[in-house]
């Protein structure tokens, strides 16, 4: 009887488990992808600054007017292009915040059932300590009421 608990809920421990296996995963995958873009916003920021700099060389040796506009044009393109990756990278965050949270839940849920489990068994313990006591006990209190019917 002392492990038919702890047997009963193994199904739904193992369920947790995997639950929460695959909440870390997404997570895992929520992080990666983050890192990813926020790489890829740093990569354009970096460019954005190189462009610039060359830009600003070019610039004291004399430029077109149409070189000029071109550069005006690309650099419209390129903190277009900034701007949609920090919009992607904080999409990123709040998704990687929400995955955050769900993998806390089942990881509360997992740890949760794993101390259900633990209290139940010592609380069958302690019953079944205290059974074997009272056995005792009363055996004790027989061969003292024994002893005393043989004097």
């Amino acid at each position: 009887m002392a492990g038919s608990f702890k047997e009963r809920l193994e199904p739904v421990i193992l369920m947790a488990e995997r639950a929460e296996r695959e909440a870390a995963k997404r997570l895992g995958q929520g992080q990666a992808q983050l890192a990813q873009a926020a790489a890829k916003l740093t990569d354009l920021e970096h460019y954005r600054e190189d462009y610039q700099k060359r830009w600003l060389e070019q610039g004291k040796q004399g430029v077109s007017a149409r070189w000029l506009v071109n550069y005006q044009h690309f650099m419209t393109q390129l903190d277009t292009a900034i701007n949609q990756q920090q919009r992607s990278v904080n999409w990123y965050r709040e998704s990687l915040e929400k995955l955050r949270q769900q993998w806390l839940q089942k990881q509360a849920r997992l740890d949760g059932l794993r101390k259900l489990v633990a209290r139940k068994e010592a609380e069958m313990r302690k019953k079944l300590e205290l059974r074997e006591q009272k056995q005792l006990d009363e055996l004790s209190q027989r061969r003292i009421n024994s002893y005393k019917a043989e004097d």
